[in-house]
């Protein structure tokens, strides 16, 4: 049978089980997708195509002998080049790890595995997970699948490309500073920023050391809610990992909001938006009130300090990381990553201990905004899509820094630690998505996956398929396939 262009976890779940597909058949089918559409995109940095087919061929066997591990059993996935893969190639993004080989799997590959899911390869990123274009100076720019001339978002861009022109059913990121949420917001999927300590760092190679978060992206909320949770929980290796239970909503077919109290903190999130922005966002609060949801206007602690906040201890961070680094292989690293390190050196002890001893404020009082309401709801990223290599993009006329402008609306919820889930809620007149932020209280992920999957099924967003996705992909493409 033709197979569509692209298969979600939950869907797939439901068509092994039902024996409709077969993993090794479905395995295929993505690798074929890979090999004529990765060209153009440059999603993958490496492809496991034999690993992948051997994992195929025993997860059917397993569910045909009625074995089934659940829904992720047999399920292709990507993961960002950052997670450590045994025996696969783990660059970070950089040239100085390009012939890197782990010994073992990181935290959440082996939880993935446990559960079934097979992986694909290993996806692009903007070296060493420090910026948010993607465009890599080693292995070249991730292009979004909506626009190949534009940026899919990053770091995690090559994990949200991939997942949105269908060369994987879920995939793995990480976030610092928005990578998750920014690339989810830039290639329409659903992406979730775990609250900090719920997800392993273990086998994770650090950028921020108090800010990193790994997380899922997914073409659904429930997709994304279901490798979140094979990802989640207490890893006795990562002493930053908490003992909390991981609980998800019920993914009803016409959930209602009603009850919810949703705050709408417009003196922040709302200004300087481009209109195309507002407009879907407006709109989205309108679908949000139509099923039930109850709209507050609330004030939360200044983002803007936030933001240099957070600017200052990732600085500081990010340098300790590659303090070494930096003085044996300077010339190694990528112009932009260079200049950041740098500035980190600049960063005084006394400055990033003052850093953090505010950031402590500003999350004492954003948490007492949270008392208030069940969550918050703001955009995502406030500008359009930049075009790969822009430095400056207009917005009302008005220019203004690609890099701080994306991720003014994202910063500062990394220094909180919340669970932030980013899904689709409108298109540029370009053909570009738009995204929303659900911010949610520690480890409250479920309220923020059910208040998302309830705007999902009111919306037909999510259903949108870039038009590279839908070209046309030859059966015998598929690379290692039999």
């Amino acid at each position: 049978m033709e197979l569509p262009a692209r298969l979600g976890l939950t869907q797939l779940a439901e068509a092994f089980s039902s024996g409709q597909l077969s993993p090794v058949e479905v395995v295929r089918h993505a690798l074929r997708r890979i090999a004529r559409l990765d060209p153009v995109l440059n999603s993958y940095l490496s492809v496991t195509a034999d690993h992948a087919l051997e994992r195929a061929r025993q997860a059917e066997s397993e569910i045909r002998a009625g074995r089934h591990k659940g829904p992720l059993h047999g399920v292709p996935y990507a993961a960002k080049d950052l997670l450590d893969t045994k025996g696969i190639r783990t660059t970070v993004g950089s040239r100085i790890l390009s012939d890197n080989v782990p010994a073992a799997d990181a935290a959440v590959v082996e939880s993935l595995s446990a559960a079934g899911a097979i992986l694909l390869g290993k996806t692009g990123m903007h070296e060493w997970a420090y910026g948010i274009t993607n465009n890599n100076p080693h292995f070249g720019p991730v292009r979004n699948p909506w626009n190949t001339e534009r940026i899919p978002g990053g770091s995690s861009g090559g994990s949200a490309a991939a997942l949105a022109a269908g060369l994987c059913s879920f995939s793995l990121g990480s976030d610092t500073g928005g990578s998750i949420r920014i690339p989810a917001a830039l290639c329409g999927i659903a992406g979730l920023k775990p609250t900090f300590g719920r997800v392993s760092r273990r086998g994770a190679f650090p950028l921020g050391h108090t800010l990193d978060t790994l997380g899922p992206f997914g073409l659904t909320v429930q997709d994304t809610a279901l490798a979140y949770h094979a990802i989640a929980g207490r890893d006795g290796a990562d002493p930053t990992t908490v003992d909390k239970p991981v609980e998800l909503p019920r993914f009803d077919a016409e959930p209602s909001l009603k009850g919810v109290v949703i705050g709408v903190p417009r003196a922040s999130y709302y200004e300087c938006l481009d209109p195309a922005v507002d407009s879907a966002v407006q709109s989205a609060l309108s679908v949000l009130t139509g099923i039930g949801a109850q709209l507050r206007e609330v004030a939360v602690p200044d983002i803007d300090l936030a933001n240099s906040l957070h600017r200052l201890i990732l600085l500081a961070e990010g340098t300790s990381v590659h303090h070494r680094r930096l003085e044996e292989h300077r010339e190694q690293f990528g112009d932009d990553v260079r200049a950041l390190l740098d500035q980190g050196r600049l960063v005084l002890a006394s400055d990033y201990l003052n850093a953090q001893r505010q950031r402590k404020r500003f999350c004492r009082e954003f948490a007492r905004t949270l008392e208030t309401v069940d969550a918050l709801v703001a955009p995502a990223v406030p500008i359009p899509t930049a075009r790969i290599g822009e430095l400056e993009v207009e917005v009302n006329g008005r220019l203004e820094n690609v890099r701080l402008a994306t991720t003014r609306n994202i910063r500062a919820l990394n220094l909180t630690g919340l669970p932030v889930l980013s899904v689709p809620c409108g298109f540029h007149s370009d053909g570009l998505p738009i995204g929303i932020q659900i911010v949610g209280k520690a480890f409250d992920e479920r309220r923020v996956l059910e208040i998302g999957h309830a705007y999902e099924t009111a919306t037909e967003w999510h259903l949108r398929i870039p038009p590279i996705a839908r070209s046309p992909v030859p059966s015998d493409t598929a690379p290692g396939a039999p």
